[in-house]
């Protein structure tokens, strides 16, 4: 009979433990063989097959997760770059404007460095600090002023010719009345003939006028109008305009000639302040004054 609390897997045959060893003595057989000859391959090979079905279906989760985890993060990749792209496009079109915008104030500010040289009047490079909000007066506030030498009824100019004249100085800033501005006078004179006229901000956007021309004076368009130098403010020869065309009214048998000034301050940002004698110049407030009246 069995005795009680002892386990036995056979009734009858060897015991456990040489069971234990023949089939550890097997198992080394098999891996020597398996080793030296491929008499397992078959069989290898059809287990493997065998069992694939099963193996994709346990490692399914797995390889879901990583095919998200891979388009998640390609996306991504393609968002970033997409978004540098886009950053470098803009900081190339920003220095490349930036670039041009040096080159072409470069080119203004030899171009003025060639007009110093040629007029004998010591100047002041300045520069637009800003512009004033006003749409009804043509004014520009440049970066220096008493400070720098700027006073009252001094010319400014750029390498058109004459820009305007300033009224009203601070120590570290100055403002200027445009020649278009329609309180602005200036003498000049017909370069063709010598004729000596005065020139006045028109009511035009942007143009000159000369008013109360006689029935026969010698005005035409196309005539290249410098400043005459009288009253010692605009050295002579200066330009100032060119005659776009001449209107007579027979009514009052006066004629007025229209100009272009040659000047373009609205496309630059630095001119020129001639430092003629303005000892004779009233104060900025009278200069205000005699503009607003």
């Amino acid at each position: 009979m069995r005795e009680p609390g002892k386990l036995t897997l056979f009734k009858t045959g060897p015991s456990v433990e040489v069971r234990l060893v023949l089939l550890v003595v097997v198992c080394l057989v098999l891996v020597v063989v398996d080793a030296h000859w491929s008499v397992m391959a078959p069989a290898r090979r059809a287990l493997a097959v065998a069992i694939y079905p099963f193996e994709r279906v346990v490692l399914a989760p797995r390889d879901a997760l990583e095919y998200f985890d891979s388009w998640s993060h390609a996306a991504t990749l393609a968002r970033d770059e997409q978004d540098a792209l886009r950053r470098q496009r803009i900081e190339m079109a920003q220095l490349s404007t930036h670039s041009a915008q040096l080159a072409a104030e470069n080119e203004q500010l030899r171009r003025l460095l060639n007009v110093s040289e040629r007029i004998s009047q010591k100047s002041v490079a300045v520069e637009v600090f800003y512009v004033p909000p006003n749409a009804f007066s043509h004014r520009l506030i440049f970066n220096k002023g008493s400070r720098a030498g700027i006073e009252p009824g001094m010319p400014v100019i750029d390498e058109g010719g004459v820009v305007g004249q300033i009224i009203r100085v601070t120590p570290f800033t100055s403002e200027a009345a445009l020649l278009i501005d329609d309180q602005v006078s200036i003498p000049v004179q017909v370069l063709r003939n010598g004729l000596r006229l005065i020139a006045f901000g028109s009511d035009e956007v942007g143009k000159l006028e000369i008013r109360y021309l006689s029935g026969n004076v010698d005005v035409k368009a196309g005539d290249t109008l410098v400043t005459s130098g009288i009253g010692g403010l605009f050295p002579a020869g200066l330009p100032v305009g060119q005659v776009e065309k001449v209107d007579h009214d027979p009514g009052t048998g006066f004629g007025m000639a229209i100009a272009d000034p040659l000047s373009h301050p609205e496309r630059y940002r630095h001119f020129l302040v001639l430092q003629v004698d303005v000892s004779d110049v009233p104060n900025p407030e009278e200069i205000e004054h005699e503009l607003a009246n």
